[in-house]
């Protein structure tokens, strides 16, 4: 028995032997040269197929928790394994039924297939989605080189694209610049879907979690599975991870006025809610819509978020004027200007044929007169307006940040990556001084255009600073972020903004709301006094050029309820044709009747 044995393992020795060390059979992938490696090759070739089944990547939900991305279900995946082991003709023809799709297809497209791949149906992004009596039909089939698994879709059925959320996409050239350690360890693929927008970028260290969750199915060198290892899932043991971020947001009231922006046929522009009494972003829509994996202008435009964009904010910065001339003390309580229609100068003149006649400040406001805040703004200096304007927090940038190291977030660190500058003048206009300023750009500045430029955010946050006693907010787009067991990670407090130049006086931002209530009640926003709430605000137009043809942007910036103020909104119907109808304060309007019965529901006791 000892010699027989002995036998057997000289035998498997000097196969061994032949394996390693005498030449193999040249191929066409195989040169002579290097087939003597074929039993390298051929020890791998029992290997195993991986397919992703959860990036890992952390989610959003609402203030009411409600998921914004992030959900799993059931899907069919398929694995590169010999035709002939697969099953028989009946189970193939009754599994190719389940997916709605003749014999041949279901055979085509599996003998393609080189590496596993999830079942897509025509035209789809994501796989397809299984229900229960499906799952229970394809097991019951026992087809070799399919199996149910688990998916983990980013994005919800029917959740359309937010510009506040962003996208993800590849991005090779980032990686190799940020993560090039992690590329070469392994820790990260240069394949991989990273932010390209909005949060999705601005969180993307945080979102990016520790690792992929796979399902590895192993198969011979002859494409054949090995039922001893079946499947194998791989996963990040680290129950702290993927993240969730709460963000400030109202799920229910944003889609309820997207869908009424796209009904009523908003183009491009933004339109923004804040938390009356602290800032927060409870909605925040841009439009044209976000499409992600749609875009063809090569700039990126189509992804811009217009509630983030500076832009000539017309009247409606009359309200920085009036607060300056108040605070400067260069109108009296009781004044009285005279508008004929023509300023006389700067070749300005009112929009109101004839003009106004002899008007009050607050009548001024409430009519947007051009010659009264033309004829006040050249009363003040380039140093106090552009002093008040920073108090009010319209110039720079106002979204929550912060300067340092703040838990887990860098040095400096911004929400809203893509925010832009708000801003008075130009700096080729303004010294050092802000003093030497002529006539005619402080009156073009007085009344919203020339270098003037404001964001829908910040115009909404400027009614919060006035709602607020001249309190100015830092608007928070995320609140807090939470470990997968619930426990939190970071909270990003609410917090006054830091304007450096002191706060306007309380009877200055009394006197502003009581001029918004008049433009409402009787002056040029007349047109929204009948609603839900009585509403208040003040509308603008602002003269500006898109590829060398005259367009206007139209705002509205206000609040409602009247009595106890519930939301600021800010609304910018941009480049819209001159004389066309003010399309932002009939958007003002049908917001605030939304957020009106949204509150309404809301309030109603369960049942």
């Amino acid at each position: 028995m000892g010699i027989i044995v002995s036998l057997i393992m000289f035998l498997f020795i000097g196969r061994l032997m032949w394996l390693q060390l005498l030449p193999g059979t040249a191929t066409s992938t195989a040169p002579v040269t290097h087939a003597r490696d074929n039993w390298k090759r051929l020890a791998v070739v029992q290997r195993q197929r991986s397919l992703v089944l959860d990036t890992g990547r952390g989610d959003f939900v609402d203030r009411y928790g409600r998921p914004m991305t992030g959900e799993t279900y059931m899907t069919a995946a398929l694995f590169p394994v010999r035709p002939t082991i697969r099953g028989s003709e009946e189970q193939l023809a009754a599994l190719a039924k389940l997916f709605n799709v003749t014999y041949t297809e279901l055979n085509n497209r599996w003998n393609a297939i080189r590496e596993p791949e999830f079942w897509h149906e025509p035209k789809q992004n994501n796989p397809i989605r299984l229900t229960s009596s499906q799952v229970e039909k394809i097991n019951g089939l026992k087809v070799e080189g399919i199996r149910v698994l688990p998916y983990r879709n980013r994005y919800l059925p029917g959740f359309d694209a937010k510009h506040i959320i962003g996208f993800t996409s590849q991005h090779p050239e980032w990686l190799k610049e940020k993560h090039k350690e992690k590329l070469t360890f392994g820790k990260r693929k240069i394949s991989e879907q990273v932010g390209g927008s909005g949060l999705e970028k601005s969180l993307e260290n945080l979102l990016h979690g520790i690792g992929e969750t796979s399902v590895s199915y192993f198969i011979d060198g002859r494409n054949s599975p090995l039922h001893g290892l079946d499947l194998r899932i791989v996963q990040p043991k680290n129950n702290y991870y993927p993240l969730q971020v709460v963000t400030t947001i109202d799920l229910l009231l944003q889609n309820k006025i997207e869908h009424y922006a796209d009904k009523q046929g908003l183009k491009e522009g933004a339109i923004v809610v804040l938390d009356s009494k602290n800032a927060d972003i409870v909605a925040m829509v841009s439009r044209p819509k976000l499409k992600p994996g749609q875009f063809r202008s090569g700039d990126g435009s189509e992804w811009e978020n217009h509630a983030l964009k500076a832009v000539e904010p017309g009247s409606i910065f009359k309200l920085v004027t009036a607060a300056s001339a108040i605070e400067n003390g260069v109108v009296e309580r009781h004044e009285r200007f005279h508008c004929d229609g023509e300023y006389g100068k700067y070749g300005l003149s009112c929009w109101r044929d004839g003009g106004h006649g002899d008007i009050s400040l607050q009548e001024g406001l409430a009519q947007s007169c051009n010659i009264v805040f033309a004829t006040l703004a050249e009363r003040l200096s380039g140093k106090q307006l552009q002093k008040t304007a920073k108090s009010l927090g319209v110039i720079g940038l106002i979204g929550w940040h912060s300067s340092k190291a703040y838990g887990p977030f860098p040095h400096p660190f911004r929400l809203l990556e893509e925010e832009e500058d708000g801003r008075v003048f130009s700096s080729e206009l303004i010294d050092e001084e802000g003093e030497k300023i002529d006539g005619g750009a402080m009156a073009q500045s007085g009344i919203g255009q020339r270098d003037v430029r404001m964001s829908p955010l910040q115009a909404a946050n400027l009614i919060v600073t006035l709602l607020n006693g001249g309190r100015v907010k830092e608007p928070r787009l995320v609140s807090e972020i939470r470990y997968a067991n619930g426990q939190r990670m970071a909270v990003l407090k609410r917090r006054d903004a830091a304007v450096g130049s002191g706060r306007i006086k309380l009877a200055t931002a009394k006197s502003l709301l009581r001029g918004m209530e008049a433009v409402v009640d009787h002056g040029t926003g007349r047109s929204i006094r009948q609603g839900q709430w009585a509403v208040a605000g003040k509308s603008g137009t602002a003269e500006t050029v898109k590829a060398g043809v005259a367009r206007n942007h139209q705002w509205f910036a206000g609040y409602g309820p009247v009595q106890a103020p519930r939301y600021a909104v800010a609304v910018l119907a941009a480049n819209r044709s001159p004389g066309s109808s003010h399309q932002a304060t009939k958007l003002f309007r049908g917001v605030m009747d939304i957020a009106a019965k949204h509150e309404a529901v809301k309030s109603k006791p369960a049942t």
